[in-house]
């Protein structure tokens, strides 16, 4: 069975709302992307990268190992139509498949940045 590495940062970390979705993957651990991305919450219902050229954060998450099968049939059929499937550098200089956020959905309502937040965990304790 052929695998892939994806990058979760928001509902599909380890006790979040999606985290179910990714039944059948294997969690590798706690990573941080390279610091080249702005970090935003959407309507304070989840989170979304978006790559920078300067001023980027290193934002913290979760990679697995997941199968095509769970990011085609589990995973991306729940993802908000706000983001889209994407390749990201990680804090090591490697890379992985991770959600990013749309560039036409930066300027809806209910996006903020939140970048200097800490991460998504961080954040929703934040506002809790």
């Amino acid at each position: 069975m052929t695998t892939v590495r994806m990058f979760v940062n928001g509902q599909a970390l380890s006790g979040g709302s999606l985290n179910d979705a990714l039944a059948g993957a294997r969690l590798i651990g706690e990573v941080k992307t390279a610091p080249r991305y702005r970090f935003y919450t959407v309507r304070d219902e989840f989170p979304g990268l978006y790559p920078v050229a300067s001023g980027g954060v290193s934002v913290p998450g979760e990679v697995y190992e997941v199968s095509y099968e769970v990011l085609r049939e589990k995973l991306l059929p729940r993802e908000p139509s706000e983001l889209e499937l994407t390749v990201i550098e990680l804090d090591d200089g490697s890379g992985s498949l991770s959600m990013k956020m749309r560039e036409e959905s930066l300027g809806l309502p209910g996006v903020s940045d939140i970048s200097d937040r800490g991460g998504w965990i961080a954040y929703g304790k934040a506002i809790a």
